[in-house]
């Protein structure tokens, strides 16, 4: 199988490249530059792999949520690459994408992302037995002290909204927190790994529906 996945729904900007079982990845903390950077790094990776955009079976992205005007860059240049391409999309979650980062090192896990406005995109997730994630509750936004998970668990913490509120999130879980990691963004490769099992499946979507997910109407950034 041979993927491409780009994301640039955060800070961090990246793409990365699936071909069979090998992964190449680009990726830079780069606020404001990602529109500048995300196609040289797609145009790199395909140069380094050997191959051309038309040699892929799917693309994947980063389709939120996150920053407004990040989430609609990585949009607009998969829709684009997969109308020139004729190929699939695979949207991915990049709370998923976050959570998927550190799979193999918890069994359960709280996305968060700061949405501003005081509030926090958010999910948890728990860790199957092919070492992908899978949600446990419906991604939200919410004010940072409506955080509801589920069970006894002892979670993961992971994502800028536990940098901002770490206090208040680390309150809700009750003692159901353990390690926390506010500096951690989403990246193509995780979204990769997420990508490769649902193109197995058939989830895939034509360019024009390649949707972004925003989860409130009014949005900043």
């Amino acid at each position: 199988m041979k993927l491409l996945a780009i994301d640039t729904a955060t800070e961090a900007c990246s793409a990365a490249i699936l071909v069979n079982e090998h992964i190449l990845e680009r990726y830079e903390v780069a606020p404001r530059r990602h529109a500048e950077l995300i196609l040289p790094m797609v145009d790199a990776l395909l140069t380094e792999s050997g191959l051309k955009l038309t040699d892929l079976d799917a693309l994947a992205f980063g389709r939120g949520p996150g920053a407004f005007t990040g989430v609609r860059i990585a949009t607009g240049i998969v829709q684009g690459l997969a109308y020139g391409g004729d190929l699939p999309v695979v949207p991915v979650s990049t709370l998923a994408a976050l959570a998927q980062g550190v799979a193999s090192q918890a069994k359960y896990i709280i996305s968060a992302i700061d949405a501003r406005m005081g509030e926090v995109y958010w999910c948890a997730y728990q860790v199957d037995a092919n070492h992908l994630v899978v949600p446990l509750t419906e991604e939200k936004v919410s004010n940072p002290n409506r955080l509801d998970v589920p069970g006894e668990h002892i979670y993961y913490g992971i994502g800028s909204g536990w940098k901002t509120y770490r206090t208040v999130l680390a309150g809700m879980l009750q003692g159901k927190c353990g390690i926390i990691d506010g500096e951690a963004y989403p990246r193509a490769r995780d979204i990769l790994l997420l990508a490769a099992g649902e193109c197995q499946k058939g989830h895939v979507v034509s360019a024009d529906k390649a949707l972004p997910v925003y989860l409130r109407n009014k949005v900043t950034g």
